[in-house]
């Protein structure tokens, strides 16, 4: 007790506690401190609730000024705004997807007063077209096979699941709410490269095994990929997908490193590596150099993890890159299960902030790319497709599935719904609400079984809101989501169809040399499976 009424965020709460002590005692000889008394001690008793309850995160970890953030969001709209939500330029949309999942996480209304929210339709989020025959779902859960002729495993995944959040990035309370979420919703967890922790294995949820560059997990001491490591991992039932990153959204093409000083003896457990050194995530893997060895690593995964579905993450960079994968794919005959396509637009406490604004293609442009090439090389009907990139919202998803995505995730959706409030203080251990930081003390104001919860809830919810709008569309499913769904008002003021700025390109057009080029073909020919250097011209 005495160690946290000393620390500085209890600063306020102990203080009050002083002046209540104070105001008894001095109440013997002047009888108006014992009005003061009262006062000071209704608030001591409002910081002793606020410390041994569950709910509310930010009030646990600064009891009695935390309330002050609720005062803001209670106040008028224009200036609760200005106060906490901060200026629209600078986070788009994210006061509405942050308010979004709140509501959808604590199963409380979420219908929005006074109609569209403004400018909504000006920032080129563009609207739904819908049908005068609706169609209505009883059913809302909404699964897609994954699994290519060489799988041996399908796995039926949930059209929304947990985007790719390391243990060490997030807390333990955070990684074990999330999971647990998972596994009483039915969906999916992906473990981040930071390995499977037993926190994520306590929670029992379907997890989709990161293996990054560190190869955390299934490492050998000099860093490199141990093939009995990750034998052993892949064999647990409850892994249920194995994930290469080959980038992140966030920060694509750069590597990481986690400093000594912040290596837990469970960090350490999880990635496999020793206390007392700085852990190293290179920017590239090790394990292959070209797209022929990638493809035959797939391969080995597959095999390793007795047929379990395989594919890699990546943000799309040099476009030819891409290709050069998609004609290994072609020369081996080892075809991915899946790729999940991440935007620019993910978010992480480590990205430098030239990378975090500048490098790397937003989802919607990586999304099509990818989709289409698949279509072009022949091989988009052996390929599921994952999308991820500040998908929040039903809409996002639902246009997300109409550029070609067979599923999507979200790391942000799912941090909003265990608490996250965007103090964007991930990367100073000093997260208000427990999310992401590794202090034992601030992480115990997130309630596991709470938030676990809260995170299955927003995931029947907005499941559900995404079957409302395919119904609403005329559809029968949501993966039969087409670009002329959808329509966008360009900078003239003119709208344009969804098909008109995303449209699906022929099947096999890469392969027929009068197959049409699209903007494709010359990128097409200078990739080679061979190496991921171009051709010369």
């Amino acid at each position: 007790m005495l160690k946290l009424l000393t620390a500085e965020r209890y600063s306020v709460f102990t203080t009050v506690i002083a002046l209540t002590i104070f105001c008894l005692i001095g109440s013997i000889w002047f009888n108006w401190l014992f009005v003061l008394f009262i006062i000071f001690g209704a608030l001591t008793a409002l910081g002793v609730h606020d410390v041994r309850q569950n709910q509310h995160a930010v009030t646990k970890n600064y009891p009695l000024i935390g309330h002050i953030r609720f005062l803001f969001e209670k106040i008028r709209p224009e200036i609760r705004q200005y106060l906490i939500e901060g200026d629209k330029e600078e986070q788009p949309f994210s006061r509405e997807h942050r308010s979004l999942v709140y509501q959808r996480a604590k199963g409380v209304e979420d219908k929005r007063p006074f109609g569209t929210q403004e400018d909504v339709y000006e920032a080129g989020y563009g609207w739904l077209t819908h049908s005068v025959m609706p169609v209505h779902f009883d059913d809302f859960d909404f699964r897609v096979t994954i699994g290519g002729p060489q799988c041996k495993q399908p796995y039926e995944a949930s059209l929304y699941n947990i985007s790719a959040m390391s243990f060490g990035s997030l807390s333990a309370n955070a990684i074990s709410a999330l999971n647990r979420g998972a596994k009483i919703g039915g969906f999916a967890h992906d473990t981040g490269e930071g390995g499977i922790s037993r926190y994520h294995r306590e929670g029992g949820g379907d997890l989709i095994y990161e293996v990054g560059s560190g190869y955390f997990g299934c490492r050998n001491d000099d860093g490199t990929f141990s093939a009995p490591k990750f034998e052993k991992l892949a064999a647990s039932d409850q892994v249920k997908m194995i994930e290469v990153k080959l980038s992140q959204g966030a920060k694509p093409g750069h590597g990481g490193m986690l400093p000594a000083a912040k290596i837990t003896p469970e960090i350490a457990e999880a990635r496999d590596v020793p206390m007392g050194e700085d852990c190293i995530s290179p920017a590239a893997h090790s394990a292959f150099s070209n797209p022929i060895e990638f493809c035959e690593f797939l391969g080995q995964l597959r095999d390793l993890s007795s047929g379990k579905p395989v594919g890699f993450k990546l943000c799309i960079g040099h476009r030819r890159e891409f290709m050069c994968m998609v004609k290994a794919m072609i020369k081996t005959g080892i075809v991915p299960d899946f790729i999940v396509v991440d935007g620019t637009e993910g978010g992480t406490g480590a990205a430098p902030l030239e990378f975090a604004n500048h490098v790397g293609m937003p989802m919607v442009e990586g999304l099509s790319f990818v989709h289409n090439t698949l279509r072009g090389a022949g091989l988009r009907d052996q390929v599921r497709i994952g999308a991820a990139g500040k998908l929040v919202s039903a809409f996002d998803i639902a246009h997300a599935m109409s550029l070609g995505a067979d599923w999507c995730n979200s790391a942000r959706g799912y941090m909003f719904s265990i608490g996250c409030i965007q103090a964007q203080a991930c990367h100073t251990n000093h997260c208000p609400v427990g999310v992401a930081t590794q202090d034992p003390e601030r992480q115990k104001a997130l309630d596991v079984g709470d938030k676990s919860k809260r995170v299955a809830r927003f995931h029947a919810n907005t499941l559900k809101a995404l079957g409302e709008m395919a119904g609403a569309a005329g559809l029968h499913d949501p993966r039969d989501f087409l670009p002329y769904h959808f329509m966008t008002r360009k900078s003239d003021g003119q709208m344009t169809e969804g098909q008109e700025a995303n449209p699906y390109l022929p099947e096999g057009f890469l392969l027929d040399d009068d197959g049409g080029d699209f903007g494709y073909r010359s990128r097409w020919n200078r990739a080679k499976a061979e190496s991921f250097a171009a051709v010369p011209l």
